[in-house]
């Protein structure tokens, strides 16, 4: 019983300490070929389906898109995959 008991403590500990390396990140993506109102919906569905990606706000205006994500799970990188399959090639927006 004992080393049960050790051993759940020792996969508890290890559960734990991974999810407190997961991180929620912020980025803002350019988006320079968002140029009609139907666009931003395109892109909005395309970064929803990667997956950790908690929200995303795009812009019309400011041809952006900003993403929150785990970053655990998921990378800017991958997040630019999913724009560019939508026809719509991202960056990683320079912070000011």
């Amino acid at each position: 019983m004992l080393k049960t008991i050790g051993t759940f403590a020792i996969v508890v500990s290890v559960g734990l300490s991974t999810l407190a390396m997961a991180a929620v990140q912020t980025v803002t993506l350019d988006v320079p070929g968002m140029t009609c109102s139907s666009y931003p919906i395109t892109v909005k569905k395309a970064l929803t389906k990667v997956d950790s990606v908690q929200q995303v706000k795009t812009s019309l205006e400011k041809k952006e898109a900003v993403v929150m994500f785990d970053d655990s799970k998921t990378s800017v990188a991958k997040l630019s995959m999913a724009t560019a399959d939508a026809r719509f090639p991202t960056t990683l927006k320079a912070a000011k």
